[in-house]
């Protein structure tokens, strides 16, 4: 893993409106309704790194996601990747080159394939759209290349996306990312709707081909076992932002935030080991009218009168005041899946 950014958040925002009617809300003299879906969120993703975004459903995950690869536009804030700007007008030219270097695979493979194109013709159409290769038989070859490559036949190309199971489905999109000869790579849950062995099977696939062209990947995923595995660092989001950041070993032998310690408690102990574990309590806020202060403090059971009251800043990796002033004692006894 090399320690140079690749790509770099700062300050990202993204808002979306769910307001009624202009005349509804007029004549109800209503007001306006937002959505924070990601609110002020900053790190940086090293080139070859594994940085995995974790949280409940709904704490913004994939937004971040979206807005890395282009999908989705920040209501403020930016996304630099290899020091151009996403969003800068003045780096237009800069940014269409760009593209050709990042790609995503979804967690649906099926939604994400075209299913009246044939394998040949989805792989490929990334090398044509980029003119990476001239020539049919060149470009054939290279799809032959990128199917034995991912662990298919070269006479796979012929076939359709509904004759797959949903691991080789997903080969294909991984085949598809690589076509364009991508260094960022953001997945988006890209196991989570196939078999455990077959999830085993995707990841480490993943891994070889990250080792082997180098590549970097945003890894968004709720299952913190596959988190462990992928992972050289782990971001922990809650209702838009992030609440702890740390190296996936430090994260989990010894969680400082206590809604990622509660993350770490919901997953069964097979070992035994007697671990002390916090247990799950309540549901997350409504996004449109979140809580005041620290979001995660109805749910969090070391509140104080700060927390209800004073948002906290992410400071050495961890935003959270009961860390910050040291009224959460560290966990002694490691956490594990």
């Amino acid at each position: 893993m090399s320690g140079s950014a690749l790509v770099t958040l700062r300050s990202l925002h993204c808002a979306f409106e769910i307001s009624k009617p202009w005349l509804e809300r007029t004549l109800g003299r209503g007001r306006r309704e937002f959505v924070h879906a990601v609110n002020g969120v900053s790190l940086e993703i090293a080139r070859g790194e594994t940085f995995a975004l974790v949280g409940e459903s709904g704490s913004g995950k994939s937004t971040v996601a979206r807005m890395v690869v282009g999908l989705l536009r920040p209501t403020t804030g930016d996304v630099v990747i290899d020091g151009v700007s996403m969003s800068d007008p003045r780096q237009t030219n800069e940014r269409r080159r760009l593209r050709r270097r990042i790609q995503m695979i979804f967690q649906d493979p099926y939604a994400s394939l075209n299913p009246r194109f044939r394998v040949s013709a989805i792989i490929a159409e990334p090398i044509e759209a980029f003119g990476l290769i001239e020539g049919a038989r060149a470009i054939r070859q290279r799809v032959d290349e990128l199917l034995t490559l991912v662990g298919l036949h070269p006479d796979d190309a012929e076939r359709f996306p509904h004759e797959f199971s949903g691991g080789q489905r997903q080969r294909i999109a991984i085949a598809r990312a690589l076509a364009s000869e991508a260094e960022l790579i953001v997945c988006d849950e890209p196991t989570s709707a196939l078999d455990v062995s077959v999830q085993a099977q995707i990841l480490n696939l993943m891994r070889e081909l990250q080792d082997r062209f180098g590549l970097t990947y945003l890894f968004i995923s709720h299952n913190l076992a596959v988190v462990r595995h992928m992972a050289h660092r782990i971001g922990v989001m809650y209702l838009g932002r992030i609440v702890e950041i740390a190296p996936t070993p430090t994260l989990f032998a010894a969680p400082r935030m206590p809604y990622t310690r509660m993350l770490l408690g919901a997953v069964p102990d097979l070992t035994l080991s007697g671990r002390p574990r916090v247990p799950v309590k309540g549901e997350m806020p409504n996004p449109i009218d979140p809580p005041r202060g620290c979001a995660f403090h109805p749910r969090c059971p070391f509140a104080f009168d700060r927390c209800r009251t004073e948002a906290p800043m992410l400071i050495d990796g961890v935003a959270c005041h009961g860390v910050e002033e040291r009224r959460i004692a560290p966990l002694t006894t490691p956490v594990s899946p």
